[in-house]
């Protein structure tokens, strides 16, 4: 027998997702926009599998019993985008050709937006999160096409804002809930 009073609690999964991915995009990102070469991707890719895509994947799985399936889908896919920009990174990146690797990216770009579509009831550090992020891939998608560095490095930028918006939202809800107040406002969701 179950009521409401011995009903397990469920810690907040989103957090730890949104850290993970900030801090694996704020990396990259600095690459992208040209702050730093490709000398400096080995600490972007031990970032991408242990933080961007493990702990996202991790974090994907406690949304599951939540019944959360945005959080569960967003988690777990950009979890798995880690795991596989790493691999690619690490085993393929001179083997497959750009306009091939700027499909990849827009695929996600792809995803991220139909993701994007799906937060329009969510509040809106969310939506601007999923916002910044398709365009970020839709700008390294076209700079692999097109060859355009301009491009790339307009990506790289979108990332880092990208980033940015994401460590808020991952900051917010960690000290919003420990405050039991709202301290870092993320803009309430649409009403229904």
């Amino acid at each position: 027998m179950s009521d409401a009073s011995t009903q397990a609690k469920f810690s907040n999964p989103a957090p730890l997702g949104l850290a993970g991915f900030a801090l694996t995009t704020w990396l990259l990102s600095m690459i992208n926009a040209g702050w730093f070469g490709g000398e400096a991707m080995g600490m972007v890719l031990a970032c991408a599998m242990a933080y961007g895509g493990t702990a996202q994947a991790i974090a994907g799985v406690m949304e599951l019993p939540r019944g959360n399936t945005f959080g569960a889908t967003a988690f777990l896919s950009y979890g798995a985008f880690w795991w596989s920009f790493a691999l690619f990174v690490l085993f393929l990146h001179d083997k497959v050709p750009a306009a091939f690797v700027g499909w990849y990216l827009c695929l996600w770009g792809v995803f991220t937006f139909y993701m994007w579509l799906g937060t329009f009831r969510a509040p809106r550090a969310l939506q601007l999160i999923f916002l910044a992020l398709w365009i970020t891939f839709f700008l390294l998608a076209a700079g692999e096409w097109t060859g355009i560095g301009g491009l790339h490095q307009a990506g790289g930028y979108m990332g880092l804002l990208t980033a940015a918006l994401a460590f808020y939202l991952s900051a917010a809800e960690i000290i919003n809930e420990n405050q039991q107040r709202t301290v870092l406002p993320v803009g309430a969701p649409r009403a229904t």
